[in-house]
């Protein structure tokens, strides 16, 4: 099997790239199904069957490529998505977001990064090897058109397939330094609260009523109290139940990661307390946070002595890995109840949940990957959890579908940002290391 020369690779993603796949702009909604089509194509180019599905007013291509090696062979679920983020302000760019230009030893354009190249290179590596007969996985293919906008297409998609694969390739990701590869195997999940509380049929004067009656912005910051952060920077204890404590090989993985100063100093923000830097990674990836974004009550702006009779708050609770939406959001109502004082009326809506995703360091999908990464690269990827979420990869675990995510893309991407970019060797490296990587799930059996 030959890899095309850098040319033909450059010629072929500039062709997706040129496609303004702008899920978040209804103007654009031709141009998604134009990728669309342009993806469905490839993989009947690579051999294999594409269908493009409407759900949700977006399409997903859902498509499959056998296996040279025939019946028995596993099956590698290839995500990837297809629309890109606006390419606004245009008058930042310094060449057209729609042209990929080599420039300054980058390629440069709109979803260069996120996520056009890394969907050109798994459909370009499945396309090779099945065109030199030495495919030794099944290829089947979920690629998202919506999500940039945080859509359910394929969420609901890998919930009703019957057998989605044996393992997941998320090609939607990064490395951890300029030039360390990472592997993503866990993420935190979400609760999304909305806490209401009245104290009164009206606001009072405060001249009047202060110091007897019960005040609403006073009882939420009683509730919020009881279930933020302690001095040691953790959530009581109850919000803590079920975590997986990260093992000794992320930890070392951890080690040789930009400390947690720099990292908060970097996007100008102060620690939180005195042990916040230092156990950073911890802290915002293996541990449960939560988060008050917002409160609304009284008069904040103009200067109205009263005592305000109502007071909302939007909250919300990152869950670690091994934690439960299900079993998570009723404590942490429970919690905001019962520090409500006497008199209080208290109403919590949970507006969105999002499960949190742990695939086992060990399991053996992450080790060959690390293997086939080391093996063309040189260097093997440090096993690292994110803060955030990716709803498709709760739900892949969920199904017992071990998911690697992974990518090509450096910090320094400028991701959503004009002049988005990778270095020029990134694209035959990760198309290389792709190969390999589906060279190696063939011993998955």
């Amino acid at each position: 099997m030959v890899i095309p020369p850098h040319e033909t690779l450059v010629a072929e993603l500039a062709d997706l790239i040129a496609i303004p796949s702008v899920s978040a702009d209804p103007v654009h909604a031709d141009d998604i199904r134009r990728a669309a089509d342009w993806v469905a194509e490839r993989i009947r180019a690579a051999g294999g069957e594409a269908e493009i599905q409407e759900r949700g007013g977006r399409p997903l291509v859902v498509g499959r490529v056998v296996a040279s090696t025939g019946a028995g062979s596993p099956t590698v679920l290839a995500y990837a998505h297809l629309d890109v983020q606006p390419p606004d302000p245009l008058d930042l760019w310094e060449s057209d977001p729609w042209a990929l230009v080599e420039r300054n030893g980058s390629l440069v354009a709109r979803g260069v990064a996120d996520d056009k190249a890394h969907l050109y290179m798994i459909l370009e590596a499945t396309r090779l090897l099945a065109a030199a007969g030495e495919l030794p996985v099944n290829v089947r293919f979920a690629i998202d058109a919506e999500e940039e906008v945080g859509g359910r297409s394929v969420i609901d998609w890998v919930d009703d397939d019957a057998h989605p694969g044996d393992v997941a390739l998320v090609l939607d990701g990064g490395y951890a330094t300029e030039t360390l590869p990472s592997f993503c195997t866990a993420l935190r999940g979400m609760c999304y609260f909305h806490v209401t509380v009245r104290t009164g049929e009206r606001d009072l004067h405060s001249g009047v009523y202060g110091g007897a009656a019960l005040t609403a912005t006073h009882a939420l910051m009683q509730m919020l109290a009881a279930v933020l952060p302690g001095p040691d920077g953790r959530l009581p204890d109850p919000l803590r139940a079920g975590i997986v404590p990260p093992t000794e090989e992320e930890l070392a993985g951890w080690s040789v990661l930009p400390p947690g100063a720099e990292e908060l100093a970097s996007d100008g923000a102060r620690p939180n307390d005195a042990g916040a830097a230092q156990e950073f990674r911890l802290r915002t990836t293996a541990e449960p946070s939560v988060t008050v974004n917002g409160i609304e009550s009284g008069s904040p702006r103009l200067q109205k002595t009263v005592l305000p009779a109502e007071a909302v708050a939007n909250v919300s609770m990152r869950l670690a890995p091994g934690q439960t939406t299900a079993a998570m959001a009723p404590v942490f109502e429970r919690l905001l109840r019962e520090a409500a004082p006497e008199g209080a009326t208290v109403d919590v809506e949970l507006w969105s949940t999002g499960e949190p995703g742990y695939v086992d360091p060990e399991a053996p999908a992450i080790v060959l990957a690390q293997d086939a990464f080391e093996h063309v690269l040189g260097v093997r990827p440090v096993l690292v959890r994110s803060g955030g979420s990716i709803p498709v990869v709760a739900s892949l675990v969920a199904r017992g579908v071990p998911a690697i995510v992974t990518g090509f893309a450096r910090p320094t991407a400028q991701m959503h940002s004009p002049n988005e970019h990778i270095p020029v060797a990134a694209l035959r490296e990760g198309l290389e290391t792709t190969v390999e990587v589906l060279r190696r799930f063939g011993e998955l059996g």
